[in-house]
């Protein structure tokens, strides 16, 4: 059953309902749904775009700095050259194919922070 027809059923149901105090809330239960449906014929659905893999990085530091940026930017040499990480750095693109998380130590303020490298894919 497609939306058009909930939204017709609800409609026909809303119709053929006595409007007294016993039937309120149920009216007003219809009355939501039908508003949802409505909604979800008015903006598409959100599950249509191709979703990518999440990723799960454990916390470590005082803060975290998210390096974001598209395929051979320098994101990983900065992250090796600031960190003791070795993140693997080469001349073609998408060389990191997962989250590389890094800690750099403050000295001066007696702090960590972690660096997490996240790369964009161009569509």
């Amino acid at each position: 059953m497609g939306i058009l027809e909930k939204i017709a059923e609800i409609e026909r149901e809303i119709s053929r309902t006595q409007k007294n105090k016993a039937t309120e809330y149920h009216l007003g239960l219809l009355k939501a749904k039908l508003a949802k449906y409505r909604a979800q014929l008015l903006e598409p659905s959100k599950s249509s775009g191709a979703k990518g893999e999440g990723f799960d990085v454990m916390k470590s530091g005082d803060a975290r700095v998210a390096l974001i940026g598209f395929p051979s930017v320098g994101k990983s040499t900065f992250l090796s050259l600031m960190t003791s990480t070795e993140s693997e750095t080469a001349s073609y693109e998408f060389t990191t194919l997962t989250c590389i998380p890094g800690v750099i130590e403050v000295s001066v303020l007696g702090r960590a922070a972690q660096l997490i490298e996240i790369k964009l894919q161009r569509r």
